[in-house]
């Protein structure tokens, strides 16, 4: 007797082609959308996010970790944040995010950003995108930590021991967020110094 196909093995109809958006549920900063047989997520009201790479005159980079509730554990990134997600700073622009989060969760301040330019993290299911910055000349001026309750943790990593200490952090369960291979390509590629 032959196995009876279900809807799961049956091949995908393309139908985004020839359809319209639709908002399935909208949330303050997520939206679920469909076009067709196509799901996917965009930010709420346009919003989008800021990345820092800051690396300091002695080649440390800063990482940030913290809690990721959709991951259930902590997570190893680069600094980041929303870009005019509160009314205060809904017309701010990337780089005047980036200071304020850089400050925020690391407790540094760049003498200047550097906009390297604009990605997209999971093009095939999000729309989100990101900027990412190069902070320049940093100066200590604060704890970090984050605000609220956010509780961040600031790694400053030598550039030459960024796949061990990635290393050590993945199998101490660790997430590792996918913005970190910029910095392991060099060791990835065989390019590292």
């Amino acid at each position: 007797m032959a196995d009876t196909p279900t809807p799961h093995d049956a091949p995908i109809t393309q139908t985004w082609r020839s359809a319209q958006e639709e908002v399935v549920w909208q949330g303050r900063f997520i939206t679920t959308k469909q076009r067709g047989n196509w799901e996917y997520v965009s930010r709420a009201r346009n919003i989008r996010a800021a990345v820092i790479l800051a690396v300091d005159a002695n080649d440390h980079v800063l990482l940030v970790e913290q809690f990721r509730v959709p991951l259930g554990r902590n997570c190893i990134e680069l600094p980041a944040g929303l870009v005019g997600d509160v009314a205060a700073s809904a017309d701010e622009d990337a780089t005047e995010a980036a200071n304020r989060e850089l400050e925020e969760e690391t407790g540094y301040r760049a003498a200047r950003m550097e906009v390297v330019g604009d990605f997209y993290s999971s093009p095939g299911m999000v729309t989100e995108s990101f900027t990412l910055l190069r902070a320049h000349d940093l100066t200590r001026v604060g704890p970090g930590g984050g605000v609220d309750d956010e509780n961040i943790i600031t790694h400053r990593v030598a550039l030459a021991h960024i796949p061990q200490f990635i290393a050590a952090r993945r199998a101490m369960g660790d997430a590792i967020d996918v913005k970190i291979l910029m910095l392991l390509a060099p060791h990835i590629l065989g390019t590292a110094r």
